[in-house]
C-alpha cells in the first residue's frame, strides 16, 4: 500500500472480527478495533492495533466512542460492520428487549457507523464500507427471526447505500457467511451441527480466516 489507511472494525477482539482485524493489520492498515469490554480492548491492543469500547446498544457509548475517533483526528477509510449479538427465541416468546437489542447492534448500528463514516470517506474521495451479514437474512432460521430480520435489513441498507455514494469513489458490499467457527456459533450449534453439515457441499464449517480473506480484497 503507498499510503496507510485506518480501517475501523467493530466486535475485534474474537471470532470473525478478530479474524478480519488481523488480515488487515497483516496487509499494512492502520487498524482501529472495538469491543464491548475493557478486557476485550486489552486484547486488541495487544495484537498491536488500536482498541476502543463500544456497546452498539447504547447510543451514550456510541457518541462517546466517535468524540474520541474524531479528538484523535482519526480519518477512517475502510469501515467493517462486524458486531454483533443473538437473542435467541421463538416469536410467541420473544421479549420486545430480545428483539430491539438484535435491531439495535445488527441494523441501528450499521446505519449510525456507516453515517459518521462516510462524512470523512466524501472529505477524501475514497472509501470502503463491509457490512457482515448472514445466509440467516436469505434462509432463516428457527428462534432467530430478530437476528434474520435485521440481518436482511442490513443487506438491502447495502444495497440502497451503494446506489447513493458508489460514484463517489466509495464502494459498499455486504458479505454473508454461512455457518462460521466461532466463539459465538460454538455456543448455538448444539444438536444441529449434524443436520448443518449436510446442508454444506463442502462436508465442513467454514473458518473466521476464510472470511476475513475476502473482507481483505473488498477494501482492496
Amino acid at each position: 500500500m503507498t499510503d496507510i489507511k485506518t480501517a475501523l472494525i467493530t466486535g475485534a477482539s474474537r471470532g470473525i472480527g478478530n479474524a478480519i482485524a488481523r488480515e488487515l493489520n497483516d496487509n499494512g492498515y492502520e487498524v482501529l478495533g472495538t469491543a464491548t469490554s475493557e478486557s476485550g480492548v486489552k486484547l486488541i491492543q495487544d495484537q498491536g492495533m488500536g482498541g476502543y469500547v463500544l456497546d452498539l446498544n447504547s447510543s451514550d457509548s456510541l457518541v462517546n466512542f466517535w468524540e474520541q475517533i474524531e479528538t484523535e483526528n482519526k480519518n477512517i477509510s475502510v469501515l467493517i460492520n462486524n458486531a454483533g449479538i443473538t437473542r435467541d427465541n421463538i416469536v410467541l416468546r420473544m421479549s420486545d428487549d430480545e428483539w430491539s437489542d438484535i435491531m439495535n447492534v445488527h441494523l441501528n448500528g450499521t446505519f449510525q457507523l456507516c453515517k459518521r463514516a462516510l462524512k470523512m470517506m466524501l472529505k477524501s474521495k475514497w472509501g470502503r464500507i463491509i457490512n457482515i451479514s448472514s445466509a440467516s437474512a436469505s434462509i432463516g432460521n428457527r428462534g432467530q427471526s430478530n437476528y434474520a430480520a435485521a440481518k436482511a435489513g442490513v443487506e438491502a441498507f447495502t444495497k440502497s447505500l451503494a446506489k447513493e455514494v458508489g460514484k463517489r469513489d466509495i464502494t459498499i458490499n455486504a458479505v454473508a457467511p454461512g455457518f462460521i467457527t466461532t466463539d459465538m456459533t460454538e455456543q448455538n450449534k448444539g444438536v444441529n451441527a449434524e443436520y448443518l453439515m449436510k446442508e454444506i457441499p463442502l462436508g465442513r464449517f467454514g473458518e473466521a480466516e476464510e472470511v476475513a480473506n475476502l473482507v481483505n480484497f473488498l477494501c482492496s
